[in-house]
């Protein structure tokens, strides 16, 4: 079984189980959070499609720890001046893991 969820403007298909990461949402590490966005469900050959989300549908996930994405590194240049900069940003992310799927 299968479920495809919104979090935070992004799209991610999740299973039973699954750990995966997400840009930062409020919650308590070694807390729950439900997740009612659920765009899509499968369960063998029972399919349910949302308009836009599946009525009764949630996904129940574990928050594990907060934690910070790689480093994406920019430049600023200005050729007519000496102006350089080097600068980077790291992305706060929290590690969820999917502990049941209720459809």
């Amino acid at each position: 079984m299968y479920a495809i969820i919104r979090l935070g403007n992004h799209q991610f298909r999740v299973e039973k189980g699954e750990v995966f990461a997400v840009d930062r949402i409020p919650g308590k590490v070694g807390g729950s959070v439900d997740v009612t966005d659920v765009l899509f469900t499968a369960n063998g050959a029972d399919i349910r499609i949302g308009t836009p989300t599946v009525k009764g549908a949630k996904v129940v996930v574990d928050v594990l720890k907060e934690q910070k994405g790689p480093k994406i590194r920019f430049t600023k240049f200005d050729r007519t001046d000496t102006y350089r900069r080097k600068l980077g940003h790291r992305q706060p992310q929290t590690l969820l893991k999917v502990k049941d799927i209720v459809c």
